[in-house]
């Protein structure tokens, strides 16, 4: 059994600096994000239906990516990975457990929140290269609208995220289906199951199509 508070303190301590700032860290997603969807969005010029079809075929896309990035690496140790995995089951399953669900504090989004030099990273490395082969292949409309989407998809999943850990009475779950959702994350805390169900954190799409909905 995990001593929830113990280890909370223990990774304040070790990992939590005296200058980190949980609001600031969430600002600084926001703002990555919508800028670049709203840079894309002002450069898209009238796009055709089939253009737009960019847009769900992302969004199964990216929903794959994160059922498969959290199934596997991020729940079983891989030779080149053990970091991801060392974040999430090692530390993040044990700071948030299904009876310790809540944050204490605003710095506690370190623990939920992807790193900023992450979602660089991420931003020019997996979506410019992918940006410039749909640009190449097909058109500059389509190339955009792949980044608003893939960018939009990201900055979901860090907020619902990060929603899933306040408390109950807050006015969030007042959006229609977001305390469902929590429920179905909240089941995925559970230590002797997080490894089996609901590795979809925002939409279960690939939860239900590989049945471990729960």
């Amino acid at each position: 059994m995990t001593d929830t508070p113990l280890f909370r303190r223990q990774f304040r301590e070790e990992y939590i600096g005296k200058y980190y700032s949980g609001k600031v860290h969430f600002a600084f997603i926001t703002l990555w994000c919508t800028c670049g969807i709203a840079l894309c969005v002002f450069y898209i010029h009238k796009p055709t239906l089939l253009q737009l079809l960019i847009i769900p075929l992302t969004f199964i896309y990216t929903n794959l990516f994160e059922y498969l990035g959290h199934r596997y690496p991020m729940h079983h140790r891989t030779r080149f990975l053990q970091a991801v995995f060392k974040r999430h089951t090692l530390q993040h399953h044990h700071f948030f457990t299904s009876e310790h669900m809540n944050f204490d504090t605003v710095n506690d989004f370190k623990i939920v929140l992807f790193p900023p030099v992450l979602l660089i990273f991420f931003s020019l490395f997996f979506v410019l290269p992918i940006f410039v082969l749909i640009y190449h292949y097909f058109s500059l409309n389509t190339a955009l609208l792949y980044v608003a989407t893939t960018l939009a998809y990201y900055l979901n999943y860090e907020w619902l995220h990060l929603a899933y850990h306040l408390p109950e009475t807050h006015w969030v779950y007042r959006i229609p289906g977001v305390l469902t959702l929590r429920k179905l994350h909240h089941n995925h805390h559970n230590l002797h199951e997080m490894d089996k169900y609901n590795f979809n954190i925002s939409y279960p799409v690939f939860d239900i199509i590989f049945r471990t909905l729960k």
